[in-house]
C-alpha cells in the first residue's frame, strides 16, 4: 500500500473543516458543563475568553431548554490581539487547559484523543456520504455505517488510540469495510464458558460455524495432538491478535494452551461502539462482541473473562422480568440477549494484576442476538443515533423519516415516545432498573412508512443498574445492583434520556420546522401522564422520583474524560463517578403539571 495514499485524507481543507466542526461542538458542551462562561456582546454574538485573558473566541449562538447551545460552525473566530488565527482544536484545548482543568498527566493523552477524533472525521469527509433521505429509507448497516458524529456529548469521541492510519480504514464503523474475525483455540482448562438456560457451548458453535469451518478448525488442532473436545473456540478482532495476543500472549501461544486458526468464513461490519460486529453474511447469526485493547472516549475497550462470567444469567434474568410483565409486553420493547460469554484466563497477568486492570480484559467474547432474527414482515430496524445525524447539506434523517411517514411531527415524535420512553419509565418505577439508553444502544423497529413502532434495549449486563435493595435477584445477576443516593437515581432518566439525547434531537426538529421546542416537551409531558395514568399502582413512585420537579442536577460527562481519559467511571460504583456541577431547568415542570394523578 502507498503511505502517501493512506493520509490522503490529510489535507489543509479537510482539516480545517474538521477542526472547525469540532471546536463548535467543544464550545458548546463545554459552555453546557459551565466549564466555559460565554459573554454575550452588544452585537449578539457571545465571547470566550481563553486562560491568558488574550485569546478570544467568538461564535453566533441560539439558546435552547436545558442549556443547549446550538453553534454556528462558520461563524466561529479565534482572535489573540485583534490578529485572527485558525480556529484549531488542539490551540483550543491548550489555550483553555486551566479552565478544562486539564491537569499534566491528562492533557497530552486528551490531546490525542482530540487529534485521532480530527484524523477520523477528516476521513469521514473525505468519503461520498448518503443523504439523510438516502439513509432514511436504507437498510440497517448503510445506516450503521452512515453515522460519523459518535457520542453527542463526548468532544473527544472518535480517538481510537491504538489504530494506525491502515487500522482506521479498515476496522472504523463509518469505514463500512467487511472483515473476517480470526478464531483461536483454548484449552478448556484455561478458558470460561457460561451461556442462557436454553444454549450450550455445541449448540451455539454449530449454529455460528460451518460444518465445513469446524472441520478444519478440527485439522488445525490436530496437528498438535488436540480435538475440537479439548478446547473451546474464542473469536478475536484482527487488530487484537496482531497488536496484542500474537504478542502479549506469546507464551500461551507457545506453550499451545491458545492455539491460532486463522480466519472465519462470515464476513462481519464493526457497529459503532467499534468492538462488536454484525455478521452481514448470515444476518440472523448473532452479533459477536470482542476484546479491542484501544482507548476511546474514555475507557480501553477491553472484555474482562472474570465480568463476562455472568453476563448470559443476568439477562436470563432481564429476560424473564420483561416476559411476565404485562406493561413491557404490551409495549412490545425487546431485548437483544447476550446469551453466550467466553473468556481466557492467563494465570499470570491474573497473578500480577489488579482486578479491573486492562492485561485481564483482553482476550474474551460474548455473542448476542441479532435483530434480523426479530422482525415481522414489513418491518425495517435503524440505531437511535441515526436520529441525531444530519447530512452534509445539513438535513437531517429524523425529517426524512417524518416527510415519509405521512404524518405530523408531534404524532411521529409521540410514536416514538411510546416506544422508547414508556419502557425506560416502567423499568425505573416499577423494578428501580435502568439502562444506558443512549442512541447507540437503542435500536428502532421501523414499518413500511418510517414510523417507530417498538424498539429493542441491547448492551444489556454492562450498562443496566438495579438501584435498590428492594427488587430481587439472582445471585448470578447481583452484579448488576448498585447503591444509588435517592436523590440521584431519576437522574437515570434526566440526565441520560433528556440531557444526553432529546437535547439535540429538539433543535433538529425545531430547525426543520417539524416541531416547536415547546411542543416537544408538551408531547413528551403528555407520554409521562399518560403512562402514569394507565399504572396507578406506581403513584407512590411517581410522586417519590417526580419527574415535573423545577430542576434537576446536572451531570457532566465530559468532565469525567477530561479527569481520567483512559477509564472515567469506576463500573463497581456508577453514582460514585458523577461529577455534577449546579443544576438544569427542567423542561417539564411547566407542562401540565396540575393533570398530574392524585397521590
Amino acid at each position: 500500500m502507498n503511505p502517501q495514499d493512506m493520509v490522503g485524507h490529510l489535507t489543509p481543507q479537510l482539516w480545517a473543516q474538521a477542526n472547525r466542526h469540532l471546536v463548535r461542538k467543544a464550545l458548546a458542551e463545554f459552555a453546557h458543563e459551565r466549564l466555559l462562561n460565554p459573554q454575550a456582546l452588544s452585537d449578539g454574538s457571545w465571547q470566550v475568553l481563553a486562560d491568558d485573558s488574550r485569546t478570544a473566541y467568538t461564535f453566533t449562538a441560539r439558546r435552547f431548554g436545558l442549556d443547549h447551545w446550538q453553534l454556528d460552525a462558520a461563524s466561529i473566530t479565534r482572535r489573540r490581539d485583534d490578529v485572527e488565527l485558525p480556529v484549531d482544536a488542539i490551540e483550543f484545548v491548550l489555550d483553555l487547559r486551566a479552565s478544562l482543568e486539564l491537569d499534566e498527566q491528562t492533557l497530552p493523552v486528551y490531546l490525542e484523543e482530540i487529534n485521532a477524533t480530527l484524523a477520523a472525521r477528516a476521513l469521514a469527509l473525505s468519503r461520498p456520504a448518503p443523504t439523510a433521505a438516502e439513509l432514511a429509507v436504507a437498510d440497517f448497516q448503510t445506516i450503521e455505517t452512515g453515522m460519523s458524529e459518535g457520542h453527542p456529548c463526548f468532544v473527544a469521541n472518535g480517538g481510537r488510540i491504538g489504530f494506525d492510519v491502515v487500522e482506521q480504514r479498515r476496522h472504523a464503523p463509518e469505514s463500512g469495510v467487511p472483515v473476517r474475525l480470526i478464531w483461536v483455540a483454548a484449552r478448556r482448562d484455561r478458558s470460561t464458558f457460561t451461556s442462557a438456560v436454553d444454549l450450550d457451548y455445541d449448540t451455539l458453535m454449530r449454529g455460528e460455524l460451518s460444518q465445513a469451518l469446524r472441520d478444519r478448525f478440527a485439522g488445525t488442532l490436530a496437528v498438535v495432538g488436540l480435538t475440537l473436545d479439548d478446547v473451546r473456540l474464542i473469536p478475536v478482532h484482527p487488530w487484537q491478535w496482531w497488536n496484542r495476543l500474537s504478542v502479549t500472549f506469546a507464551g500461551e501461544i507457545a506453550r499451545q494452551d491458545l492455539i491460532c486458526l486463522g480466519e472465519g468464513e462470515d464476513s462481519y461490519l464493526a457497529q459503532q461502539s467499534i468492538r462488536t460486529f454484525f455478521n452481514i453474511s448470515e444476518p440472523t447469526r448473532h452479533y459477536v462482541k470482542t476484546a479491542l485493547s484501544v482507548v476511546n472516549m474514555g475507557f480501553v475497550r477491553g472484555l474482562s473473562a472474570e465480568y463476562m462470567r455472568v453476563t448470559p444469567a443476568i439477562n436470563d434474568w432481564l429476560s424473564e422480568l420483561f416476559a411476565g410483565d404485562d406493561t413491557l409486553r404490551a409495549n412490545g420493547v425487546g431485548l437483544l440477549r447476550e446469551r453466550a460469554a467466553i473468556g481466557y484466563h492467563h494465570r499470570q497477568y491474573e497473578a500480577g494484576s489488579p482486578k479491573g486492570s486492562i492485561y485481564r480484559k483482553m482476550l474474551a467474547a460474548l455473542w448476542r442476538e441479532s435483530p434480523a432474527a426479530t422482525l415481522a414482515p414489513g418491518e425495517r430496524t435503524a440505531t437511535m443515533a441515526s436520529l441525531l445525524h444530519v447530512d452534509r447539506d445539513g438535513r437531517s434523517l429524523v425529517g426524512a423519516l417524518i416527510a415519509g411517514s405521512g404524518q405530523e411531527g408531534p404524532s411521529w415524535l409521540r410514536s416514538y415516545l411510546d416506544a422508547y420512553l414508556v419502557p425506560l419509565l416502567h423499568c425505573f418505577y416499577a423494578y428501580d432498573l435502568v439502562f444506558m439508553p443512549h442512541g447507540e444502544n437503542i435500536i428502532l423497529v421501523l414499518d413500511e412508512r418510517g414510523i417507530v413502532r417498538r424498539v429493542l434495549l441491547k448492551d444489556l449486563a454492562e450498562e443496566v443498574v438495579v438501584m435498590s435493595n428492594d427488587t430481587p435477584l439472582p445471585a448470578d445477576a447481583e452484579r448488576i445492583r448498585a447503591e444509588v443516593p435517592e436523590q440521584l437515581r431519576a437522574l437515570s432518566l434526566f440526565t441520560d434520556v433528556f440531557d444526553c439525547f432529546f437535547r439535540f434531537l429538539v433543535p433538529i426538529l425545531v430547525s426543520e420546522d417539524l416541531v416547536s421546542e415547546e411542543e416537544f416537551w408538551a408531547v413528551v409531558a403528555d407520554c409521562v401522564l399518560d403512562y402514569q395514568k394507565s399504572t396507578p399502582a406506581l403513584a407512590d413512585r411517581f410522586a417519590r422520583y417526580d419527574l415535573f420537579v423545577d430542576r434537576f442536577a446536572l451531570s457532566c460527562l465530559n468532565r469525567l474524560q477530561l479527569r481520567n481519559s483512559k477509564q472515567m467511571v469506576d463500573l463497581t460504583d456508577p453514582a460514585g463517578s458523577l461529577r455534577l456541577v449546579g443544576e438544569l431547568t427542567n423542561p417539564l415542570a411547566c407542562h401540565a403539571r396540575a393533570a398530574l394523578p392524585a397521590r
